[in-house]
């Protein structure tokens, strides 16, 4: 017999994904340049140079196996070395080798990350709007999503709502900083008052409640900031990273779980990873780019299109009417859609070839996003449009 629950997924597929099936199949009937496709967070910079030049320098020079063997369980020392090295750096943290582990991208981090902390029937509390792609992450572990409404004003956390959410059986609360789908980034107020709200509830319930902090997009800042390391400001974080959107590599899915060194039994937590992805048949990301990118750990992208496009958007969607957040980071905007019902006004806005998604999957309904990880000039190109589906649906 079939699997039901996946039998089931089938039934509720990414919104994100149908319509960017959507935007292809309509590309080629018009041509994808006209088709002003801001559905799918794939990047849309090129990969760095030395990024590419350090694969191929390797290819050349290292022994094959080093590069197509299997990597250790725990993953490859001297890479984990390198990590740690990097953030204690950046972030002033005191982290070890012992208390970094090597995944296939945010997603393989999470799902590590989840299961070391919760027992079937647990809760993990996360944020609206959020990533879609948490409640299969968390979901199938046996742990169960428990989703907090947004503060809408500002995208910062919802405290009143946390509070009453929070019960005994939450393991972890999971946070996304700088957030998809907001572009928001969580400011040091909002990470201290959630310390020190995490640790008066250990205090009350006796038990650990962990930090997961989803930070896939922490090099994408705007205005000349940095986004604040979430570990900095409680000891039970679990930090989740990719190299997926600060190095253009999505595809070569690579991240890490980084514990705290402050966490309870920090080195142990890492040594089960090694046995989580025996269960959920991981085991281990490819070896050459493990190397690649502990070669290439202060590199990044040229992000700076992502700004760009930002201001671009930012600026006309305010001038049409939209109550929109900026963004501070990502490439990601959320405004405010102009009826009730974000799904109607998405399907309008197809008639337009502009591909929008509604928030309703996010935990947001009545808002949209908008991935602006596309070329500036087809940004420029796609105001026109957007003026007219404006101007024709709703008169503005």
């Amino acid at each position: 017999m079939l699997a039901k629950k996946y039998q089931e997924m089938l039934s509720a597929k990414s919104v994100i994904r149908s319509l960017s099936e959507y935007a292809a199949e309509r590309g080629r009937q018009i041509g994808y340049e006209n088709v002003f496709d801001y559905s799918l967070g794939n990047p849309s910079v090129d990969v760095p140079q030395s990024y590419t030049d350090t694969l191929i320098s390797m290819l050349r020079t290292e022994n094959s196996m080093a590069l197509h063997g299997y990597s250790p369980t725990l993953t490859i020392p001297s890479v984990r070395e390198a990590v740690a090295e990097n953030l204690n750096r950046r972030f002033g943290m005191k982290y070890q080798k012992e208390h970094i582990f090597m995944v296939s991208g945010a997603a393989g981090a999470i799902a590590h990350a989840v299961r070391l902390v919760s027992q079937p029937g647990d809760e993990i509390i996360t944020f609206a709007p959020f990533f879609p792609e948490y409640h299969p992450y968390v979901d199938l572990s046996g742990a169960r999503l428990t989703v907090v409404p947004a503060h809408t004003q500002d995208f910062q956390i919802h405290f009143e709502a946390l509070d009453a959410a929070m019960n005994d059986h939450v393991a972890a609360v999971l946070i996304n900083t700088p957030n998809n789908p907001s572009g928001v980034v969580y400011s040091e107020e909002t990470l201290k008052r959630l310390s020190a709200y995490l640790h008066e509830k250990q205090e009350e319930y006796g038990h650990e409640i962990y930090l997961i902090s989803d930070e896939p997009y922490r090099e994408i800042v705007f205005d000349h900031k940095i986004a604040p390391y979430p570990a900095n400001y409680y000891e039970n974080t679990i930090t989740c990273y990719s190299w997926s959107k600060s190095l253009s590599v999505p595809g070569d899915r690579i991240g890490y779980v980084a514990v705290h060194p402050g966490c309870p039994d920090a080195e142990l937590m890492i040594q089960m990873c090694g046995q989580i992805s025996r269960g959920i048949g991981h085991n281990c990301p490819t070896a050459m780019v493990q190397l690649a990118v502990a070669g290439n750990l202060d590199v990044t992208a040229d992000l700076s299109v992502y700004e760009t496009n930002r201001n671009i958007l930012y600026r006309e969607l305010q001038a049409l009417g939209f109550t929109v957040v900026c963004p501070a980071g990502t490439f990601y905007i959320f405004p405010k859609a102009l009826e009730e019902d974000a799904v109607v006004f998405c399907e309008k806005a197809k008639n337009y070839d502009l591909i929008l998604v509604p928030g309703d999957s996010f935990g947001c309904p009545g808002y949209f996003r908008m991935a602006y990880c596309i070329d500036t000039e087809k940004v420029e190109r796609s105001i026109p449009a957007l003026r007219r589906f404006v101007e024709k649906e709703y008169g503005h």
